[in-house]
């Protein structure tokens, strides 16, 4: 199944800084190959829902892994089953119709 997700992953007790922590997400993406937008306050991923689950595993992994004892997650999960629908496509449908 397809799945476009809204992601916000916070890590608690390392500072007010966490630019480190979310590059090593996007490190993450990266390398599972997922098509992936950061935004001011989360990322939006798009792919199949296994494979993006098991990535946002993986981030919470390599964020332990760097240092942060704990880390709260925010997720918004979007899918259907009339079509396929990408977060571009999301998007220009907003764009075009120029409301």
């Amino acid at each position: 199944m397809k799945v476009i997700v809204d992601l916000c992953v916070v890590p608690m007790g390392v500072g007010v800084s966490v630019g480190k922590y979310v590059a090593e997400c996007q490190k993450v993406l990266q390398e599972a190959g997922l098509t992936h937008q950061l935004h001011a306050y989360g990322t939006n991923i798009e792919g199949d829902w296994d494979e993006v689950f098991a990535a946002i595993k993986r981030c919470h992994e390599r964020v332990h892994a760097i240092g942060a004892p704990r880390i709260t997650t925010s997720i918004k999960v979007g899918t259907r089953t009339d079509r396929e629908q990408t977060m571009q496509d999301k998007i220009d449908s907003v764009v075009e119709k120029k409301f």
